[in-house]
């Protein structure tokens, strides 16, 4: 029997998480750095705009296209940072981000098409595509493209399967954009491909050296995905968005409405208070908490030997060469767990391109916690060199 679950990986970091739970129940102190979740606890704002949802017994079913002023405010969104008039209408509320990507998937490939990825990348785009019998076709990037695919690094792998190209900006492991005039050369010759170009932006808002752009600007058939879990600091809410084009939206309302009937409507409701004034200034303010965690943390490892040839610009991860004090990141993560006591994430969980070379830091964690780690790990390379 060839069940679709068989060539799925776990996370391997779950490995090292479980481990490091087994230990804070023993008492050890453990500070986590490999996990993508940053500590802040969702701006009351949102909390109170859901509880006030739930007290007004709002928690009925909405559309599975999503809560209609919820769509309309993402929309007004596009607007007013970008000038773009994205309609609320080409909005698709969902699940997650996983939720829009796998409706996104299910609508636009066939099973046996092909998709192409970038490598390092996120390891659940893979694990989706397989899980919807559709073929991967993984590019490895390095530092001469800021580790992300190129319009020359497409053409090079493109074989005739190929139906569509994930992106992703900024990029989870590497923290790296893509820069909108690199983006535009691959979308124009895709287009000459007939070929769909998705662009995950779920760390969108999350960029620290620039000013935020999104590849709606680029072209408005290009398939954006977007969360309020990571900038909005809305994790366990899981809900995400999608900005698809007008051909696609009857499709994906009949795929929402069969896979996940609808997002959780008080998240939903709680959503609509992350754009006002009173959580951007939080989000804005945390942003740039983010920012110095960053800066802190990418000198401070360079100084313990990691190397890092490209600065990341966006999100919370560093992506770090770990070839000078190890040949096996994921022995290296496990060692660094069991006698410094911190937790990092070993590159096998972000595909092929030499994993055994790199291990991925979060700077989730409030910077006295950052420096505690630093000498800590200090301490266990001084121990092992």
């Amino acid at each position: 029997m060839n069940l679709r679950h068989k060539d799925i990986q776990p996370f391997h970091v779950m490995d090292i998480l479980a481990k490091a739970k087994t230990m804070q129940e023993q008492g050890i102190d453990i500070i986590h750095l490999e996990i993508g979740e940053p500590d802040f606890a969702t701006p009351e704002p949102i909390n109170k705009a859901a509880i006030s949802a739930i007290e007004d017994k709002q928690c009925f079913y909405t559309s599975s296209l999503g809560l209609k002023p919820l769509r309309e405010k993402i929309a007004e969104y596009y607007q007013q940072h970008f000038d773009l008039q994205t309609q609320a209408e080409n909005i698709v509320i969902t699940a997650g981000a996983s939720g829009a990507l796998l409706l996104v998937l299910g609508a636009i490939l066939d099973a046996n098409d092909s998709i192409m990825l970038a490598a390092p990348g996120y390891p659940c785009n893979t694990n989706f595509a397989k899980f919807l019998d559709i073929n991967t076709c993984s590019v490895e990037v390095d530092e001469t493209t800021n580790y992300q695919l190129s319009a020359d690094l497409i053409k090079q792998h493109w074989h005739d399967g190929i139906k569509a190209v994930i992106l992703a900006s900024p990029a989870n492991p590497t923290g790296t954009l893509i820069y909108s005039d690199k983006l535009r050369e691959i979308y124009q010759w895709l287009e000459q491909k007939e070929a769909t170009l998705i662009v995950d932006e779920i760390y969108h808002q999350l960029v620290y050296d620039m000013p935020v752009s999104t590849a709606l600007s680029v072209s408005e058939n290009i398939i954006v995905i977007n969360s309020f879990s990571k900038y909005y600091q809305m994790t366990g809410w899981r809900l995400g968005w999608c900005v698809v084009p007008e051909k696609l939206i009857a499709t994906m309302d009949k795929l929402s409405q069969n896979l996940f009937l609808a997002a959780s409507t008080p998240a939903q409701y709680g959503a609509l208070a992350a754009f006002s004034p009173e959580t951007q200034e939080i989000l804005q303010q945390r942003r740039e908490t983010l920012k110095q965690r960053r800066d802190f943390l990418l000198e401070a490892i360079k100084n313990l030997g990691f190397k890092v040839p490209v600065k990341p610009q966006g999100a919370f991860y560093i992506y770090a060469d770990c070839s000078l004090l190890t040949s096996d990141s994921f022995q290296f993560c496990m060692d660094l767990l069991q006698y410094a006591h911190v937790a990092i994430t070993p590159g096998i969980d972000f595909g092929s391109n030499k994993p055994e070379k790199f291990v991925r830091f979060s700077y989730t964690q409030d910077l006295l916690v950052l420096k505690e780690a630093i000498n800590r790990i200090k301490k266990f390379i001084s121990k092992n060199s």
